[in-house]
Order: structure tokens, then sequence, then C-alpha cells
């Protein structure tokens, strides 16, 4: 299933850094464009994202911190106004202290009729929206005094929320959450978008992402490196062909799956089927024997093998050409001896689960090219030898350790899951709270070593896997709901995905839906 060498590899947006894209605005400026003439393009585009999102507003509260994040909002109200609508403009500073554009976005904004008030404690939300210009990218620390205030307010009022470059209390650079985050319904990014849109706390306050570039092309900048890519529902497409007609099981990979230690075989089982379902032409199951006749009664494609202990494994990883250890495996002798077996093989690993968690204590300072470890922050938290508030706190520089640390590619999991490798850092988008439930990651392990036995390079199946594991969670969710999701329902969605034409038959791309 090597993608064709014809084939072109897909573009994937770049994310920056926030002071990457304060380097971008201030070439656009050096570059001939006046500083308020930007400022007045942002607010009015992020006007007309306010319009297609909310065209029956008829009244609005503009909240406006002391920067050009402030500035764009003072702007903003003066084109509400001037269509006729109500605004109420919040400040947290006072007119009079405000300074370069964002003073004379205020003056523009007092010239249009739009009275400004002192922000206060208690203070009633008359708007149908609300837009939050209160912080921007900026911040540096945790949310206090007045802007604390003002963001509780509006998260207390459910009131829609139109947030200007990113939700005030949001990170840009790592989706951590300040003590305190606006929760938008909508947010305009400006210039180019921000990695932290899409990760760590990020899903649960971005609402819609809109990018308007404002005329900048980022991408026309080569010394600025993005700091990430955004994995695209296109990559399915084009990373995943038509088989050959003359295709034969040979020709689609072995995997193995080790785990399911005594009372641990669902795990095992889970990372088997989604194995087969993504299509391996063979699918082996290590696992404890008395878990052999329940998984060949729930699964008979998969080939089970009962094993007391790495002695009876004997040449089983030998003639499979990648091995998925860690569901289900437990830390005690059985596991090591597995996991064990499994370094020892010479072939390509998905090491999840209880396999990360004995590199953290047993095998500590393994290093190997041709593995992709998956961690949660607790698991990553061991690997590293830190806290899992650590690791939340800077998701991006906790996935970039690890990989260093440990070679090949880390799959950081979580909410806008992370694929740190060599040619760096990706970010999913897509996924789903119902995938917080057992199972999960020993389903994504499955999918993995299934992309691998197929031929697809280490980090383009690390890339892959993660986008096919969170579409397939979408997709499922949109069926039947999030809460109540389960593991196994992911396998049948995931094979839907992985045959493109059979979406497109069905008029039910996930691609357009997910975007």
């Amino acid at each position: 299933m090597t993608r064709p060498a014809d084939s072109p590899m897909p573009t994937l947006r770049p994310l920056y850094r926030a002071d990457q894209v304060r380097e971008l605005d201030r070439r656009t400026i050096e570059g001939g464009i006046a500083s308020f003439a930007l400022m007045q393009r942002a607010a009015a585009a992020a006007w007309q994202e306010l319009r297609a999102r909310w065209p029956q507003a008829r009244s609005l509260t503009v909240l406006c911190g002391g920067g050009n994040n402030g500035g764009d909002g003072h702007v903003l109200a003066a084109l509400a106004a001037a269509e006729g609508l109500a605004v109420q403009r919040l400040l947290l500073k006072p007119v009079e202290t405000l300074t370069g554009d964002a003073r004379r976005a205020a003056d523009m904004a007092t010239g249009a009729g739009v009275p400004a008030e002192a922000w206060q404690a208690e203070r009633q939300l008359d708007g149908e929206v609300v837009v939050d210009a209160l912080l921007g990218t900026g911040l540096g620390g945790e949310v206090r005094g007045a802007a604390r205030q003002a963001i509780e307010a509006v998260n207390e009022s459910g009131l829609p929320v139109l947030a200007i470059d990113i939700p005030s209390g949001l990170d840009a650079d790592t989706g951590a959450r300040l003590g305190v985050a606006i929760r938008a319904t909508r947010t305009v990014t400006f210039i180019a978008d921000k990695l932290g849109l899409y990760t760590g706390a990020a899903p649960a306050h971005v609402g819609e992402p809109v990018l308007c570039a404002l005329g900048v092309d980022a991408e026309g900048e080569a010394d600025l490196v993005p700091a990430a890519r955004r994995l695209e529902a296109g990559l399915l497409a084009a990373w995943l062909p038509p088989r050959p007609r003359d295709a034969h099981k040979g020709d689609c990979g072995h995997a193995l799956v080790l785990g399911g230690a005594p009372g641990f075989g669902g795990a095992a089982l889970l990372a088997a089927e989604a194995c087969a379902r993504l299509g391996a032409g063979k699918v082996s199951l290590a696992t404890a024997p008395e878990h052999v006749t329940a998984s060949l009664v729930r699964r008979p494609e998969v080939m089970v093998h009962g094993v007391r202990g790495a002695g009876d494994l004997a040449t089983l990883p030998q003639g499979a050409d990648v091995l998925v250890v860690g569901p289900g495996l437990g830390q005690g002798s059985w596991g090591q001896g597995m996991l064990q077996a499994a370094l020892e093989a010479s072939r390509p690993l998905v090491v999840d689960a209880d396999g990360l968690n004995l590199l953290a204590t047993r095998l500590q300072g393994r290093q190997r090219d041709d593995w992709i470890l998956t961690p949660h922050p607790g698991e990553a938290a061991r690997l590293l030898g830190c806290s899992a508030g650590e690791v939340e706190a800077d998701r991006p520089a906790a996935a970039r350790a690890l990989q260093r640390r440990y070679g090949g590619v880390v799959v950081l999991k979580g909410a806008g899951t992370l694929v740190a490798g060599p040619a760096g850092l990706a970010v999913c988008p897509h996924g789903n709270p119902g995938m917080a439930s057992g199972g999960m990651g020993d389903a994504l392990s499955g999918i993995l070593g299934a992309l691998l036995a197929q031929g697809l390079e280490l980090e383009t199946a690390a890339r892959l896997g993660v986008l096919v594991h969170a579409l397939a969670a979408d997709r499922a969710a949109r069926e039947g709901g999030e809460r109540g999701l389960l593991a196994g329902d992911l396998a049948s969605c995931a094979r839907i995905l992985v045959n493109p034409t059979v979406c497109d038959s069905k008029g039910e791309d996930d691609a357009a839906a997910t975007r």
C-alpha cells in the first residue's frame, strides 16, 4: 500500500508560534502596509465572520483589552455601529491610557458613536453576541484581575462568543489554559494559523477556527519554519490508493499483536481486530492461553496463539512484518518477557500501554529508529520523569522531548493528538470527547500496526493512523452520539475511511464532514 511514485506529497497546513506570527506581522508592515491598515483588515475580516455566523444578531458586546487585540475590537465595534447594530463596548483600560494603534482604534469607535464603558465586576452583558478582544497572543502568564473577572462573566453568560485571534487566556503556542480562558463559539485568527489553537485545552475553547491571512503569505517566508503541520483529511486519498487487482494477502503484510496477560485479553483483541479491519493481510495474536477461545469466537480471522511466556513464542515474531506490543500486557513477568522478545525480534514496533510503562521503569535508555511509541500524558510523564501536569502544560515540547530521547516516532495522545518524528511535529484537529473511554489506545495501536504492515513508512503511518483513528471516532459519534462510544465501534468506521471510494459512493465523505 505504499504511495505511488507519481502521487504528490499532501501539503499540510502550517502552524506557527506566536513569535513567528509577530515577525510576519512586522515584515508585512515593513513591506508597505501600515500597521493601522492591517488592524482594519483584521477587524473587517472578523466582522464578516461574525455576520456570516450570526446574521440575525442586532446587538453586540465587545470586550476590549489594552493592546492591539483590543484595537481590533474597537474597530469591529465601529463597523458594527455603522451597520446599525447596538454595541456595548467594555474596556479593561481607560481610553486615555491607550497608545499607538490601540488608541487610534478606540477613538475611531468613539467617533462612530459607540460609548466606552469601564469593565466592572457583575457588569451585565447586553449583546446577543460577545466579541472577545481582551488579551490576544501575547499573554505570558496566568490571567488575573479584571481580565479574569471578564472572562468568567462571559463564560457564565452562556452567550455565543467570537474570539479575535485567539480565545483570551489560551496559550497560542501550547494550547494550555492559563488559569481561565474564554469558551468561544468561533475563533478568527489572523496572518497565520497557531499551533495552540489545536491541542491541549484548545478544543474546549476555540469552537470553530477560521484563518484569515489578511493577504500575508506565511509559507512564502522560507526562513520561518512552521512549528507544526495540521493533519488534513486529504491524506486519506493521497496515501491510501486502491489495491492492485491481483493483490493477495502476502502483499498486505503480517502483523503480530503481543498482549493480553491473564485477565486482560480484551485490550489485545481490540488491537488485533483494528489491525485486521485496516487491511493487514494477516494478523496474529499472541496472548495468554485462557483468552484463546474467546478471541477466536470474537474474531476467527485472527490467528490466535496461546503463550504462557516468552519461551512459547519461538519463531512467531520472525514471521511478522511488524509487532504491536503493549495492549493488556501487564507489568509482571509475563509482560516483561513478551516485551523483551519483541525488542529482540528486529522488527518495526508499535509500543503502547504497559509496554511504555515497562520502558519507563525497567528498560530505561532504550532508543530505536523503527518504533512508534503511543503514550497518553500519564505514560509520557513516566517516560520523561516528570508529572502529567507538566506534560499538559506544554504538549508540543513534551512530544519533541520524547522523540529526542527515545527515537522513532512518538504519538502523544489526548485532545489534539501530536505526532513527533524526524520530519517535525503534526497535530490532529479531529476526534471527540466520546474517545474518553477504555480501549481507544488499543484500537489506535492496531491501526498503526496495520499501516506499517502494509508498507507505509514509519512517520507516514503514524500521521495517517492518528488521523484515521480520530475520523473514525467522529464518524461513529455522528451515527450514535459521543456518550457511550466504545473502542470496538471504531474498527468498522475506520474500514470505510481507508476505502475512499466507499465513502464517495455513500455520499458520506468524512473528509468534508469533519473539516
